[in-house]
């Protein structure tokens, strides 16, 4: 028992000891850690201090160099303003001194008025002395007053005025009647003159416009290959410059830039834009403008009521639909001189069907002479006698701008009628260019001659309003100088219709009241 008792207690006393070294043990240890932390910690410290100070130093290095430049620029400034003022105070001293000579003239300059003045107004009471005393004079001699010698005169030139007046009046009337017919045959030959042209001005572009800019790459395509095909279908030239979110198609076939047009609205609304799918846009804008041609073709035919036409003719008929001389639509002229011709057939009892059918028919070749060598006229003959069309409607194209002599009422109606259509106001526009510059020559004549102050043309060109010089031109001139200036516009000019020159002679007097 006392050996069990020691064993343990010798037990007890080795764990004792064994817990009190690992003890020692532990906390020798936990003190070296210890230690070798702090010295960590003071070498980071120390580190940091050091980067700390460096940055510091450059920190305040950048900022005395920022200081250096903002005072340097700062200083630039202040010297640049400097100067400016400078300058326009000297500037303002100039300005002042100006204005010190120009204040000394004008006092100069109003003291010789004023004594100017005074010396004026002292002859002008010597004038009305001397008036006076001459009036004085005239009215002892003659035995009447002023008033009553003023009324006498007065009477005399009222009586003569009047019988000269009356004489006068009578032989212009007189004169009128004689020339009336001769002069309304000549204004009947001007309005003619004005028709007689045949020029054409036609719309050669179109103009699409894009949703952006991009859409410019998409349609010319790699290396060119969408445009090019699209040109190559269409027979049109498209034009993509740096005009903004617009492309210009330009040919001068109306038909092949409609079905241009057409085919690029149709793809840039798809968006889808390859060979393939251009190729197909084209075919189907071909078919919708034959269709439209069809259509318009056959809208004419019923209009003006003319039945009979070959189906090419009336397809012909509908491409004028596309077609513009000097901005008037020739379908619609076409449509216009049938009804204007029937008319008149119809009014001098002519055959009204025939007119009509002819009228529809005289610009037919208009349809293809993009396409045809020759004129407008020929074209159409050609192609009415190919479909077989009467003989009379052949001849009344083949007249209606006098490349042969009318020989039939038919063909001198259609020819009317296409005259008065083309002249109606509104109906066609001239080139503004050439309608500037014949305005600019008018002026240039007019102001030409001696004694012209200034020239305005007007009215359309139809007018030239002309003022003259009073003291270099009198009464009596003024006509003989009208009929000048109206023989070198006729010699110089070409001009639709008549220009009237109208002369302005305006004589003022001019006085203040004090």
């Amino acid at each position: 028992m006392i050996a069990v008792i020691s064993a343990l207690i010798a037990g007890l006393v080795c764990l004792i000891v064994g817990v009190a070294v690992g003890i020692l043990y532990r906390k020798n240890t936990a003190e070296k850690e210890i230690g070798s932390a702090e010295q960590e910690a003071t070498r980071i410290v120390n580190v940091a201090i050091k980067e700390g100070e460096n940055k510091k130093r450059e920190m305040v290095l950048e900022a005395h160099e920022t200081i250096q430049k903002e005072r340097v620029a700062f200083d630039a400034d202040v010297k640049e303003r400097r100067s400016d003022l400078q300058k326009q105070e000297r500037r303002l001293q100039q300005k002042e001194d100006n204005l010190d000579r120009k204040t000394d003239v004008m006092e100069k300059k109003e003291e010789k008025l004023q004594s100017k003045l005074v010396a004026v107004e002292k002859t002008r009471e010597e004038v009305k002395q001397l008036k006076k005393a001459e009036m004085d004079l005239l009215e002892r001699l003659s035995g009447l007053t002023a008033e009553e010698a003023k009324a006498y005169l007065i009477n005399q030139l009222a009586d003569e005025v009047t019988h000269e007046e009356a004489v006068k009046l009578k032989e212009i009337q007189a004169k009128f009647k004689e020339e009336a017919e001769t002069y309304a045959r000549e204004q009947i030959a001007l309005a003619i003159q004005r028709c007689a042209a045949d020029h054409v001005a036609e719309t050669t572009v179109s103009v699409v416009p894009l949703p952006n800019d991009e859409m410019k790459g998409r349609i010319i395509g790699r290396e060119g290959r969408n445009i090019r095909t699209l040109e190559t279908l269409t027979g049109a030239e498209l034009i993509i410059d740096d005009t903004p979110e617009a492309i210009t198609v330009s040919c001068f076939d109306p038909v092949r830039r409609e079905i241009t047009r057409i085919a690029l609205e149709r793809l840039i609304t798809d968006g889808r834009i390859h060979p393939a799918r251009i190729e197909e846009m084209v075919e189907k804008a071909k078919r919708e403008v034959e269709a439209t041609i069809k259509s318009e073709g056959e809208r004419a035919v019923l209009e003006t009521n003319v039945h009979g036409l070959h189906p090419e003719l009336v397809k012909l008929l509908g491409r004028q639909h596309y077609r513009t001389s000097y901005g008037q639509n020739v379908l619609s002229h076409s449509i216009e001189v049938s009804h204007l011709a029937g008319l008149l057939a119809a009014e001098l009892g002519a055959d009204v069907t025939m007119a009509k059918r002819a009228g529809l028919l005289h610009d037919l070749g208009k349809s293809v002479d993009h396409e045809i060598e020759g004129s407008h006229v020929q074209i159409g003959v050609d192609l009415a006698r190919r479909y077989k069309e009467n003989e009379e409607v052949v001849h009344a194209i083949a007249a209606h701008h006098n490349d042969i002599e009318p020989q039939t009422i038919v063909a001198c109606l259609v020819q009317a009628a296409d005259a008065i259509s083309a002249a109606r106001p509104g109906a066609r526009r001239e080139n503004v260019e050439n309608y500037i510059k014949r305005l600019e020559k008018l002026e240039e004549i007019s102001t030409s001659f001696r004694g012209v102050e200034k020239a305005y043309a007007i009215q359309a060109g139809r007018e030239v309003r002309i003022m003259i010089k009073p003291d270099e031109v009198d009464e009596d001139r003024m006509a003989l100088l009208a009929r000048e200036i109206a023989n070198k516009i006729e010699e110089e000019m070409e001009y639709p219709g008549q220009i009237k020159v109208n002369l302005i002679r305006e004589t003022k007097a001019v006085e203040y009241a004090k």
